[in-house]
């Protein structure tokens, strides 16, 4: 094995991905596929999960307009799984994927 799998070898080992003796084109190929696959109970939360607080209280996190969503981008988003949800609908309506969303609400 050359220095360089070595190295790529030793990166994804000390993070928690599997050794592999394939070219390293490979390794980071599957990699990527394993983290970037869409977690389904993620957009469903983010479809059925209420804001519990503030101005927008009970309003679904889906629903929530992006100018209160900069605004905790800008403060910082809670800690925890709300937090996660609300900078991943954050990301979804700045990258204008709102439509990811859409066939779930009707469920």
């Amino acid at each position: 094995m050359d220095l360089k799998m070595e190295k790529i070898n030793e990166l994804f080992s000390a993070h928690g991905v599997l050794r592999l003796s394939l070219g390293p084109e490979k390794i980071l190929n599957q990699s990527i596929m394993e983290f970037a696959q869409p977690d389904r109970e993620i957009f469903q939360q983010l479809v059925t999960m209420k804001m519990p607080f503030g101005k927008y209280k009970d309003v679904l996190l889906c629903d929530l307009p992006v100018s209160y969503l900069e605004w905790f981008q800008r403060k910082g988003f809670p800690d925890g799984k709300l937090g996660m949800l609300l900078a991943t609908v954050y990301e979804i309506k700045l990258n204008g994927l709102t439509g990811l969303l859409t066939p779930l609400k009707g469920k």
